[in-house]
């Protein structure tokens, strides 16, 4: 007999031995009416070129849940850790992005 909709379930996730970490510091996202594309890259410093390391595909409902579950533990490393201090002014793509010749913005006050 399935479980109730509102009942949690209880799920074993297998880690293969295999399994190869992949570290991503940038991440690239597109979506289509039934699924989101998510990319992760490595940008390294000076490479005008990132590489994609990985890539996730995943339906809204799930990105939806992946949000909320990712919202819920910033806070609790936030309440244990401190804040996290994410750099830029006006908004952190134009602090990533912008033209290695142009200066960062000027904080706001």
């Amino acid at each position: 007999m399935p479980n109730p909709p509102n009942r949690p379930v209880s799920v074993q996730i297998e880690t293969p031995a295999d399994l190869q970490p992949v570290y991503a510091n940038l991440a690239r996202i597109a979506h289509a009416p039934f699924e989101f594309v998510l990319d992760f890259a490595r940008l390294l410093p000076g490479d005008a070129k990132a590489t994609v390391a990985s890539r996730v595909i995943m339906s809204p409902v799930s990105v939806k849940l992946l949000v909320q579950a990712l919202t819920e533990n910033l806070v609790r490393f936030e309440s244990t850790f401190g804040p996290i201090n994410v750099p830029g002014g006006s908004s952190l793509a134009d602090y990533l992005f912008r033209s290695p010749k142009e200066p960062p913005d000027k904080p706001e006050k």
